[in-house]
Parts: structure tokens; sequence; C-alpha cells
């Protein structure tokens, strides 16, 4: 049924550590990854705080159960996964099913060790055409996303409200920028972010970069220049700390909870903290510059299937994936790491029932796009690093927005060749 060789050296992925590793935690692995016994099937997933006997652990071992077999489940961090997932393929012992972060999907891929979802017979016509694109790769989909996370701006209702800003008076730039302005005129500091020169910093940049129009193929073009503008007046202009270049997302969040920020971009792993704050918080969209959401990159992992040698086994691993993507299933997944939001309408909907308070990072799903979308696949990280370059560079002063870029898109072209 499904037959390949690889088609690339396992070599070359290594590379892409911490593409996406944004909120992994690191551990050793809590399972071993043999699959030789017919009754046992192999599960790999980035969930190492998730021990035997958690209700994750119980979940999967659950849809071994309905599938009628024995789940053997390991856990890596994030990175440490995809560099063991290419290891096993190189080795022909891959585990049945991998959890994957959605970055690394096209990378392995692209090594010719995922089975696509037409050859596994899975339906995927329900999912989130922007949420499945980061699966995409030369028109062949690999693998199912379990759930979405995203970025949002998060707000301090009371400086707001001292300040005179109504939040849903915040629809597109400017109007953000008048409240920005509104918010240090009261002697507070209205906006903290990440500008990290790791994938960190690229992911927190890219809502401003594609919500001025621009595409990652151009670092260079007018509306990536808008963008990395609009963040280095905000730094000139006090709106926000110079310490943004060495912010982390936890870092950015720390700040928040001080109560000196008004604004902070974050993301949905941070919605339990928020509700705990000191003060009266809440969330908007990150606004595009003309008005609307902006698109902020998609976080998440899909489901995949690594190619077999035994092809019987792929039967039973369909039924567990089934097991774990139904619309059921989207909110139980979402309801375990309490910041996923589901693929589907269906799912979503289920969820707002159930948590009404999440609409907006609902509708910041549904305007999320994948980082290795529009085919970018494993060029993406080297385009990521020159972004963060250029993004440094000029919160520095080290050049301006105009020549980081033109240095950046040189760059990128030398590397990926396009």
């Amino acid at each position: 049924m499904i037959a390949r060789s690889l088609r690339a050296p396992i070599a070359l992925v290594t590379t892409l550590a911490a593409v996406g590793a944004l909120a992994g935690c690191s551990s050793t692995p809590s399972g071993g990854d043999s699959n030789a016994e017919s009754g046992t099937y192999t599960w790999w997933d980035p969930y190492p705080q998730h021990e035997e006997g958690s209700d994750w652990a119980n979940r999967v071992q659950a849809c071994g159960d309905a599938a009628g077999v024995t789940i053997q489940r390991t856990a890596y961090d994030t990175t440490a996964l995809t560099n063991q997932a290419l290891l096993a393929a190189q080795e022909n012992n891959s585990p049945d099913v991998i959890l994957l972060d959605n970055p690394a999907v096209s990378t392995l891929a692209e090594t010719g060790m995922v089975s696509t979802v037409d050859e596994l017979g899975l339906d995927v016509s329900s999912i989130d055409a922007n949420l499945l694109a980061a699966g995409e790769l030369d028109g062949q989909t690999y693998g199912i996303p379990v759930g979405a996370n995203t970025l949002a701006l998060y707000y301090n209702a009371d400086l707001l409200a001292a300040a005179g800003v109504d939040p849903a008076s915040i629809t597109d730039w400017a109007s953000l920028d008048a409240a920005l302005a509104k918010v240090s005129s009261t002697g507070k500091r209205g906006i903290t972010f990440s500008a990290l020169n790791t994938e960190e910093g690229s992911f927190q940049f890219l809502p401003w970069f594609w919500g001025a129009g621009a595409e990652l193929s151009q670092l260079d073009s007018p509306e990536a220049i808008e963008a990395l503008t609009l963040w280095k007046g905000w730094v000139d202009g006090g709106y926000a700390p110079n310490s943004v270049i060495t912010n982390s997302q936890n870092t950015v969040w720390e700040e928040f909870l001080t109560g000196e920020f008004a604004f902070a971009e974050n993301g949905t792993w941070q919605v339990n903290s928020a509700a705990e704050a000191p003060f009266q918080t809440g969330v908007i969209t990150l606004p595009a510059k003309n008005g609307g959401a902006a698109a902020a990159p998609n976080g998440g992992e899909f489901i995949i299937a690594p190619v077999q040698q035994d092809t019987a086994r792929y039967d039973i691993t369909r039924q567990i994936i089934e097991c774990m993507t139904t619309p059921e299933g989207f909110v139980e997944t979402a309801n375990t790491f309490a910041y996923y939001i589901p693929p589907t309408a269906e799912g979503q909907e289920a969820l707002l029932e159930e948590h009404p308070d999440l609409e907006t990072w609902v509708s910041a799903v549904q305007a999320a796009k994948g980082r290795t979308s529009d085919n970018l696949g494993t060029t993406y990280p080297l385009i990521s690093e020159q972004l963060w370059t250029a993004v440094q560079s000029a919160l520095s002063g080290a050049a301006t927005p105009e020549a980081a870029l033109e240095a950046a898109q040189t760059a990128a072209a030398a590397e990926t060749g396009k």
C-alpha cells in the first residue's frame, strides 16, 4: 500500500532545531520505541510533562483500546522528537504515530518518511484550510492538526480605562497607535513583545509582517518595511521598551503582569495566567494594518503516520488517528491542554459552548497562517533566521528597517536559492 525509500539524507534536517518549540518542556523519554509486538503500536509525542496516568496519556491509550491494541507511548521534548523521528526512519524503526510540531512536518515529509492522508484513507475535508496548510508540501497533505494555538493582544483593562481607551476601538494600526499614545500620556508603558534573535522573534513579528501584506518570499518589500518601521517607531517613541530585543515570550508575560504595560503580544497558553492576573485583563485579535484580524502564525501539533515496512499496520494506525480527530476528540484535546483551539468549525462551535470566553482566540485561529505555508517547507527556517536578524538590527539601531530587510532578503536568497 505505502512503500517508498527515503528521498533525502536524514542529516540535512537537524538544522530545524527550535523552529517551533515555543512552549515546550525538556525531559527524558518516558517510554520505549519498539513495535515488535503486533498488538502494540508505538506513539511519540512532545508532551513529557504529561506522565503516564495523566488525562492525556489515558486518552491516547483509550484510542488504542478502541482499535483493539496497546499503545506504547514515548514523550520527548519538541526538538529531540524531530531528531529522533529522523534517526528512527533512517534505521527503518519508525513509530506508528507521531504528534509533531507543525513546522517540522514538511521537514520529515521531504525525506519521504511520512505517509500522506490520501495513502492512509483519512478524510481531512472538515479541517480548516489555513491550519491544514502547515502540513502541505508539493500538493500533498501529511497529517492532521490536533488543535492550534496562536497569538493575540492581551490588554490591561484598568490602564486602558484610565487612559480613556476603549479596546473595541482598536481595529487597525492607526487606532492602536492612538491608544499607545494615550496610555503613554498617563505615564504607563504602551506595549511589550518579543523581538528575540530566535524563532520566537520571528513568531511574534509575523502578525505585523503579514498584517501589512508582506510575504516571506520577499523580505524587503515595501509592506515588510512598513511592519518593521512600526515596531521601530514604538521602541524609538518609548511605547515599547528597549528590552524587546532580549525578551522571550515568557519575559514579555512577566513584564505584562507587573501592571506597567497596557498591551502584551502573547499566546493562548497564557489564558489561565491572564485570568489570575492582579488586574482586569482582556484580549483582542492582532490588528492588520488596514483593519481586521492579522494572520498570526499558528502553533500546535500534527498527528502523522511514518512509513512502515509492514504495511499491514496502517489500518490500525488509521483507526487510532481517526479516534484522536473526531469532533469530540478535538474538543477533548482543547480541554486537556487548556490552550488548543479545535481545527474544525464543528469543534470550535462545541468548544465555545463550553468556553464562550475563548471567542477571540477562535477568531485568531481562524485567521492564522502556517509558517511553512505557501510551499515554503524546509526553506522556512532559513528565511526566519534572516527575518529575526533584520528585526534585531533595526530595533537596536544598527541599520534602518530598509537596510536591515534588504540584507535579509539578499542572505535568504543566497541560502535558499530563490
